[in-house]
């Protein structure tokens, strides 16, 4: 974690430092759930090994995945997490999955101890935003086909890991067309 923290912004090993006594390690097993929808999420993770994915059900009790998250990579109900509002979806582990986990209180005394802290906040929410962004403009402008290419150019590596139909459901597809799909993508 702290590679990415110094990745985005210029730390001293001072405010690195801090980091220590604020992370705690967590593992989760596969298939064991990290939030379950309606509690408040209070906690950010980092992944340092596994895939964690992000779901809910729709309407009709359908479970729709709304987002994957990957080694180096953040996970949290981003919008329970700021809100403090129940989750709208929980997140699974889909493998053995190793994380490091800052809970919110942890961020609020970063955030108190100065502004890079503060910047870095900043900047992890603006890239969040430009990633939901870019998820649902490539559901109005892309295909399906296209989605998955964009997917297996940048994490072609975890792809076998994921079930099909958690897969077709992330691509808004059906898991016979990503079949289809995944025959002609390589």
């Amino acid at each position: 974690m702290k590679s990415i923290f110094q990745s985005i912004q210029n730390f001293s090993a001072e405010e690195l430092n801090l980091l220590d006594d604020l992370i705690t390690v967590r593992t989760l097993k596969k298939g064991e759930l990290l939030l379950v929808e309606n509690q408040v999420c209070n906690e950010i993770v980092f992944i340092k090994k596994g895939i964690l994915r992000s779901f809910f059900l729709n309407h009709k009790g359908d479970e729709i995945t709304n987002c994957f998250a990957f080694e180096n990579e953040f996970m949290a109900s981003f919008a329970s997490f700021i809100t403090q509002e129940k989750a709208e979806e929980s997140v699974q582990a889909l493998v053995d999955t190793e994380l490091e986990v800052l809970d919110r209180k942890s961020l609020e005394k970063l955030y108190q101890s100065g502004f890079n802290w503060q910047e870095t906040g900043r900047k992890l929410t603006e890239l969040e935003f430009v990633n939901l962004h870019k998820r649902m403009v490539s559901f109005q402008k892309l295909s399906g086909s296209q989605r998955y290419e964009e997917l297996y150019k940048n994490h072609q590596k975890y792809l076998q890991l994921i079930p099909l139909q958690y897969l077709a459901s992330y691509l808004g597809i059906t898991p016979r067309h990503l079949s289809r799909i995944r025959k002609t993508v390589a």
